[in-house]
């Protein structure tokens, strides 16, 4: 069913699943800001949706998941500062990264700048043959500023993540599953039936179990070892308590 309309967003709920796809296929997806605004307002209702368990993102049309940044939008504004402030003016990349279910981006064609930072925020990314991914923001002058320096050399090498943020070179979906920027690779014609699979499959998870293993591994990143076993260890605990109670 179709939760609500949106200009450059379709959602849609199947079940336990969450679609989300980027809808503006004429430009290959690229993220301006009513996208920014329809994706708040998408996520948010994710965020607070106890029926929600799983989420699947992908992009519309055959050339590509997100062409990153609409850079007609960059003419328009006063300066490229102000059209990137205009980004930031809601956290839509915050409240994925957040979501306390399993998010999954479904990849395809052009996976650029804003696109691969999405996919990044996301927990799992299964990407088609064709897929072709780049970071050119250095190209413009500027730098990866919706998390891709921060969200690259933890998936992939320093020197790798390094390589593809100063000069944007690119990688195909083979080179990026060899990097560890992608957990998969399929045929063009296997990706919907693929990432709706694997969608369905973690939306089995309970969402208490699933945000208990997603706050622990994100923690995992920054805390000292002997803290994140601790908070391992309460998280455990409250789980089986919750268990207990019902």
């Amino acid at each position: 069913m179709t939760d609500s309309p949106f200009r450059t967003v379709i959602y849609e709920k199947h079940g336990p699943v969450a679609h989300i796809v980027l809808n503006r296929p004429a430009v290959i997806n690229a993220f301006n800001v009513q996208m920014r605004d329809d994706l708040s307002e998408v996520l948010d209702a994710v965020k607070w949706d106890t029926d929600v368990a799983a989420v699947l993102l992908r992009g519309a049309g055959d050339r590509g998941f997100c062409a990153g940044a609409d850079l007609s939008e960059f003419g328009s504004a006063p300066s490229q500062a102000a059209a990137r402030h205009a980004r930031w003016e809601r956290d839509v990349f915050g409240v994925l990264r957040n979501l306390p279910v399993p998010t999954i981006a479904a990849l395809h064609g052009h996976v650029i700048g804003s696109g691969v930072e999405l996919a990044m925020l996301c927990d799992i990314r299964i990407a088609a043959d064709d897929a072709v991914f780049s970071m050119p923001e250095t190209c413009y002058g500027l730098i990866a500023a919706a998390g891709g320096t921060q969200t690259l050399p933890r998936a992939i090498r320093k020197g790798r993540a390094l390589d593809m943020l100063l000069t944007g070179r690119r990688l195909d979906a083979t080179g990026a599953r060899d990097d560890g920027l992608i957990e998969r690779v399929v045929t063009t014609t296997e990706l919907a039936t693929e990432s709706e699979r694997i969608a369905g499959e973690l939306a089995g998870i309970d969402r208490a179990l699933a945000g208990a293993i997603k706050a622990s591994l994100a923690a995992a990143r920054d805390l000292p070892l002997v803290d994140g076993l601790a908070l391992e260890r309460r998280l455990s605990i409250m789980l089986c308590r919750n268990v207990a109670g019902t």
